[in-house]
């Protein structure tokens, strides 16, 4: 019943639509209301060049195309990794990301109503048995605010593993953890286990059960939505990118 809570929604819908209809001029010194608009023509060659240097300079350097949420991401994140502005060392960086783990999303569990409870069972438990397994660590989950107890040996383990990546796939780890809310999931997705999709589903289960009660808001649940998706699978490029290696080897031909 409630699993339709984790399907996947349709891509943002327009809010504005265009009027129908072609551009109309404003009425000017020796126009008539009944004048006809002319039609507008963009620079194009040499002429569209001076334009945009133009543009650039009147601006003083600020870019007027808008970046992707993607692309800030990505950018935010290299430029994060090159000045490190914490001042960080890998050992704080790891252990910064694995404290996310007292407080993952996934392990806080509600008491009622019962529907929920059954749902967070269903969709959540999976992935803790995946993460503990593939990791051999206990996890578990509590319904006390103070969330579970998680082991040292746990914690132990996690940061072995987080420290066979790089500073900068740590970056984009710590970054993707901070928006899931959930060290549990990041590990997922890194793994492939989840799709982006589906982790964000996940960590918004509450939310997602709310909305198929209450009804959705446009305007503001699927703005929340694409954009934490857009977040999440720039951070979680980010990561696979600084932790890819190639290796080419030539063979060499006999005669």
């Amino acid at each position: 019943m409630w699993r339709s809570c984790l399907r996947l929604r349709d891509g943002g819908r327009r809010l504005l639509n265009r009027a129908p209809g072609g551009r109309t001029a404003s009425v000017g010194p020796g126009l008539s209301p009944q004048s006809p608009a002319r039609a507008y023509a963009p620079p194009t060659g040499e002429a569209r060049t001076r334009f945009l240097l133009a543009r650039s300079r009147a601006g003083k350097g600020r870019g007027f195309i808008r970046m992707s949420a993607s692309h800030r991401v990505k950018t935010t994140l290299c430029n994060t990794s090159l000045d490190n502005p914490t001042q960080r060392n890998k050992d704080q960086l790891i252990r910064a990301t694995v404290k996310f783990l007292d407080t993952d999303t996934i392990c806080y569990r509600v008491e009622e109503p019962e529907t929920l409870v059954e749902l967070q069972k269903n969709e959540w438990d999976p992935i803790i048995e995946w993460a503990e397994k593939r990791y051999g660590v206990e996890i578990g989950s509590s319904t006390s605010i103070m969330g579970p107890s998680v082991p040292a040996k746990t914690r132990e383990v996690l940061v072995s593993h987080l420290a066979s990546y790089n500073m900068w796939a740590l970056q984009g780890i710590e970054f993707v953890v901070a928006q899931l809310k959930s060290m549990v999931l990041t590990l997922g997705l890194i793994d492939l286990r989840l799709t982006v999709e589906q982790a964000v589903l996940l960590s918004r289960l509450e939310e997602e059960y709310q909305i198929q009660k209450w009804g959705n808001i446009e305007w503001a649940h699927d703005y929340e939505l694409q954009e934490l998706r857009a977040r999440t699978a720039a951070g979680t490029l980010f990561v696979h990118l600084c932790s890819e290696s190639t290796t080419v080897k030539h063979k060499l031909l006999q005669e």
